[in-house]
């Protein structure tokens, strides 16, 4: 008879829940939103999630590896939203209706995000896990620029038009709203970017 112990087989890991995931990055959104994400440790992310630190390790390798995550997955559903826009052939000024429009959603479904895109991305940028930040930036800049000039070429927006001052000036007023946009409130996305698109094209004024 052998007499050789058997060995004990190890206990299988139960991978973390897909539920469980978008919790933690839900939290570490808001924190990074809130401190910034030099300033933030894993530890301040745990607390708030209500683990110990360690375990937070257990979901996710690094700090930067729930970043990348949130801006990603960010990036990737704003683009899907813009590639259809730009697919759908409209015209120039429904081009801008449509790109407002989905930005203003992106808000409501990716406020944290938004708000550390914009503080962040020029500094994350330079680093090689977020270079694809500058090339999401590059094709932002196109697709606005390339609307805005298709309709002046169009006679659809003024032939004066500056059409970069333009484009920044949409671009930051429609952004900064993830620092006061709360999902669930008096307005929704659509309304906002209803009033928001009746302001800059059509003016505040009233017509003779």
């Amino acid at each position: 008879m052998s007499t050789a112990k058997k060995t004990a087989k190890p206990a299988a890991v139960t991978p973390p829940s897909p539920a469980r995931r978008r919790e933690l990055l839900a939290t570490a959104a808001e924190v990074f939103a809130a401190h910034g994400y030099d300033a933030t440790t894993v530890r301040r992310i745990a607390d708030e999630a209500g683990l110990l630190a360690g375990s937070l390790y257990y979901h996710f390798d690094s700090k930067e590896s729930m970043l990348d995550e949130i801006l990603s997955t960010f990036l990737g559903e704003l683009w899907a939203g813009y590639d259809a826009v730009l697919a759908a052939g409209l015209g120039p000024r429904e081009t801008i209706e449509a790109l407002v429009t989905e930005s203003f959603r992106e808000i409501d479904r990716h406020r944290p995000a938004v708000a550390i895109y914009q503080k962040e991305s020029r500094q994350l940028a330079g680093r090689p896990r977020f270079g694809y930040l500058a090339d999401s930036q590059q094709k932002f800049e196109k697709a606005w620029l390339g609307t805005l000039e298709r309709g002046v070429a169009d006679g659809v927006f003024r032939p004066d038009l500056d059409v970069r001052l333009t484009y920044r000036f949409v671009r930051d007023t429609v952004w900064v709203a993830a620092s006061w946009y709360r999902p669930g409130g008096h307005h929704g996305p659509e309304e906002i970017a209803r009033q928001y698109l009746s302001m800059v094209l059509d003016g505040i004024a009233v017509r003779d």
